[in-house]
């Protein structure tokens, strides 16, 4: 007669050959364990997905907006843009109108002929050689006071002698009569009061080094979580899913950024002009926000189809094991 195999002590299956048997307290321990490793993974997983947001922006801040020669490739277009050459027209024109009212003891007739020749300007070569010039003098004259360790002597100035200079340079290449005795003057100009070049100067040195440790702390976060989770494709799945979900928060707060930035100007004629400047240097960060947002999606999603059962290579049974049958007695001859 066959022995039966032995029973499980909860009941169920029979317990294969040689395999052992799990005591309560056993079981415990192994869900236990179980626990603290989804515990843990989960709090790792978690503050990988709110970093990297905020490694994505601290990263664009960083090697984007503070880079002189990205942030002149970004804003050189805008000289042709309509409502930047509008707003720059009319903040320009009235500067001079009212210089000109200054001295000439408020006389206001030559008021519209002023407008109308800065407005034919704005959409000359000249006009986009200065819009060039100036924001590379203004991003260097700013860039070099947040870098600079030095003590603050005094505001941020950016000096016009080199923008005059080009634009001179074009209007005598396009044979613009007495261009050649427009002078050129070493003015100051100044663009950062003193008393804010500290503050910014710490918040600059914060934002780079945030650029570089966030990155990497979020990326560790994220292995760490996987490897100790006792389902990895569960937690990558979600580790994806929040990945995604934190793209679409940046790509939101910027949405919100621009329209909280429109919202505290005043006049209408700079708004378009603000939201022409918004987008442009923000194009980037938008981008890497969307792709951050499909690419969690992608995991989340390439995740969740390997892990369905009717995909998955289900393992055959073991087959049961084979008893040796004892032999027939021998029939009794007669």
């Amino acid at each position: 007669r066959s022995r039966s195999s032995p029973r499980p002590p909860f009941g169920g299956a029979p317990l294969a050959s040689g395999q052992a048997r799990l005591l309560p307290e056993e079981v415990g321990s192994r869900t236990g364990k179980r626990h603290v490793r989804d515990g843990v993974a989960a709090l790792c997983v978690a503050l990988a997905c709110l970093l990297t947001p905020l490694a994505l922006l601290a990263t664009w801040a960083t090697h984007d907006l503070a880079d002189t020669g990205r942030y002149v490739r970004t804003v050189t277009p805008l000289a042709s843009d309509p409502a930047v050459r509008e707003a720059v027209a009319a903040a320009v024109g009235d500067a001079v109108v009212r210089e000109l009212e200054t001295r000439t003891a408020g006389d206001a007739a030559v008021a519209p002929f002023v407008r109308d020749a800065i407005d034919s300007f704005t959409r000359t070569a000249a006009f986009r050689t200065a819009w060039e010039a100036g924001n590379r003098a203004l991003h260097d004259a700013v860039l070099h006071a947040l870098r600079d360790d030095a003590p603050t002597a005094g505001p941020v100035t950016v000096d016009l002698a080199p923008v005059t200079t080009q634009v001179k340079q074009r209007l005598e290449a396009d044979h613009m009569p007495y261009a050649h005795r427009i002078p050129v003057e070493h003015t100051a100009i100044p663009v950062v009061p003193a008393e804010e070049v500290a503050g910014l100067r710490q918040g600059y040195r914060a934002l780079d080094a945030a650029a570089f440790w966030l990155p990497l702390t979020a990326a560790a976060l994220a292995v760490t979580g996987v490897a100790v989770a006792a389902s990895r494709r569960r937690t990558l799945t979600a580790t994806g899913l929040g990945t995604a979900l934190g793209g679409a928060l940046l790509a939101a707060a910027v949405a919100a950024g621009r329209r909280l930035t429109l919202a505290d100007l005043s006049d209408d004629v700079h708004r378009p002009a603000a939201g022409a400047v918004y987008d442009a240097l923000t194009a980037t960060l938008r981008t890497a926000s969307w792709l951050l947002l499909a690419v969690g999606v992608a995991v989340a999603l390439t995740c969740w189809l390997t892990g369905r059962p009717a995909l998955r290579r289900r393992r055959p049974a073991p087959a049961p094991p084979i008893t040796a049958q004892p032999p027939a007695p021998a029939a009794n001859r007669g």
